[in-house]
């Protein structure tokens, strides 16, 4: 026989649970109040050897080179943009929800790279040793035994083999490759727009992350062919220049700072991001995945 719960007594049930009193989170400083609260020490400047500006119609965007994570790629890189190799290519693919990429789309007639390397050996992954300024994240993750900050970036470690690597959180920008591990050289790259794609992590050579400039890149048109390409040279995005910080004259400069992620306001960041305060949030959620972790990133006027 089958058995039924009075209508009367279903719907009091949802209601009861609904109107149960909710204890009110104590206030907390939010991750702006910190940034601002911030002392000058926890904040270093961009290294202009290592930061590249790429100039867009629409504006300039910022890119913060990791060497010690792609030693080989980061000089491939920077000597491309030395030479001049981005002037004038494009961006030419942008797919929703994961990559916005540039670099020269033209298999029939590519540009030159000049002195650059035209194939690396792959750097997914780099002996722990490079890394001396790794902060850990207790939070756990599903992607790699060890998560936390390097100096400004994102990473991931394995203690048993020895290796760490960047991890590919929004912003983070890696090397483009084929089939083969070793076909990427840095002259394509691409950078996250959209949900981290952390199964990409020890599969491509990430070689930094874009500090500023991210809005001009996240907006851009969806590209309508398959895996975001556009399918007209018309829709490409022109690139006027790549250059490096070091190359640009002083007042052209941009002048930007990155929180220490080694620093005390730093890791009151984290546990701002870990345990919101109330009045608005209702629920402390005691947890932060590694690419939810913002990394303050101010301008100098």
């Amino acid at each position: 026989m089958k058995s039924y719960m009075p209508a009367a007594l279903a719907l009091a049930l949802p209601l009861a649970a609904i109107a149960a009193p909710i204890k009110e989170l104590p206030p907390k400083p939010s991750v702006g109040d910190i940034v601002k609260a911030a002392p000058q020490a926890d904040w270093r400047q961009l290294d202009p050897a290592n930061t590249l500006y790429m100039d867009l119609p629409t504006g300039r965007v910022i890119i913060e080179l990791a060497p010690a994570f792609a030693p080989n790629h980061a000089a491939n890189i920077r000597t491309m943009a030395k030479e001049g190799y981005w002037d004038g290519l494009w961006i030419y693919r942008t797919q929703d929800n994961f990559v916005v990429q540039w670099g020269d789309p033209r298999d029939d007639k590519p540009k030159a790279i000049g002195t650059a390397k035209a194939k690396l050996e792959q750097e997914f992954t780099v002996p722990m040793k490079n890394d001396n300024q790794f902060t850990r994240l207790p939070d756990k993750d599903g992607y790699a035994p060890q998560v936390g900050h390097s100096n400004g970036f994102p990473s991931a470690r394995d203690p048993k083999t020895g290796q760490t690597w960047l991890a590919h959180c929004y912003g983070m920008v890696g090397v483009a490759r084929g089939n083969e591990s070793d076909s990427g050289n840095g002259g394509t790259l691409y950078t996250v727009i959209g949900n981290s794609p952390r199964h990409l992590d020890r599969n491509i050579t990430v070689v930094g992350r874009i500090v500023s400039g991210m809005p001009l890149l996240s907006v851009l048109p969806r590209g309508p062919a398959p895996m975001g390409m556009f399918e007209k040279e018309e829709q490409w995005v022109p690139i006027k220049s790549v250059k490096l910080a070091a190359d640009v004259p002083e007042a052209e400069r941009s002048k930007f700072e990155v929180m220490r992620t080694e620093s005390a306001s730093f890791k009151s960041v984290i546990e701002a991001q870990r345990n919101r305060g109330g009045p608005w949030t209702k629920y402390a959620a005691g947890h932060v995945d590694l690419c939810n972790v913002p990394i303050p990133v101010r301008e100098v006027k």
